[in-house]
C-alpha cells in the first residue's frame, strides 16, 4: 500500500471545493486505497489552519473539517520524525520532509509549488493533487 503525506493546503482545498484534493481523500483515502502518514506536528498544523476565522464564509466548513480530521485521526498512521531538516525556506514545510524521511513516503501531495520546488526528496515523489490523481487513474 502506498504511503502518502498530504500537505495542509490540500486539506483546506478539499474542504472548499470538490476537485482533485477532494477526490483523493474521498475516493482513495476513505476507501483505504493508500496509507495516510501524519505526525503530531502535522496534525497540529491541520487543526490550527482549518480553525482560522477566514474559512467561516464557506458553508459548513468547520463541520466538514471536524469530520475529516476525525477520520484522519482514526485511519492515518502517526509517525515521530527523528531528524530535523532545513531544506525549504518556509520552515514549517520542513516537517513534511522530516515525516517523509521517517515513514518512507511514496508521495507528498502539495499545492505549494513555491516552496516545494523539487520533484523528489530521496525516494518520495512530490506532486500536485492533479498529478497524483492522474497517475493513479493511469497507473
Amino acid at each position: 500500500m502506498q504511503k502518502i503525506i498530504v500537505d495542509t493546503n490540500v486539506i483546506v482545498s478539499l474542504l472548499i471545493q470538490r476537485s482533485y484534493p477532494y477526490k483523493i481523500i474521498h475516493d482513495l483515502f476513505i476507501d483505504d486505497k493508500f496509507l495516510l502518514c501524519v505526525s503530531e506536528e502535522l496534525m497540529l498544523e491541520y487543526y490550527e489552519v482549518i480553525s482560522r476565522p477566514k474559512f467561516v464564509r464557506y458553508t459548513d466548513f468547520f463541520g466538514r473539517a471536524e469530520s475529516l480530521l476525525a477520520d484522519i485521526e482514526t485511519k492515518a498512521k502517526k509517525f515521530e520524525p527523528r531528524i530535523k531538516l532545513d531544506l525549504i525556506s518556509d520552515k514549517d514545510d520542513n516537517m513534511i520532509l522530516e515525516l517523509a524521511d521517517e515513514c518512507h513516503a511514496d508521495f507528498i501531495i502539495t499545492g505549494n509549488t513555491k516552496d516545494f520546488t523539487f520533484p523528489l526528496y530521496k525516494k518520495t515523489k512530490i506532486v500536485s493533487p492533479k498529478e497524483y490523481w492522474e497517475s493513479q487513474a493511469t497507473g
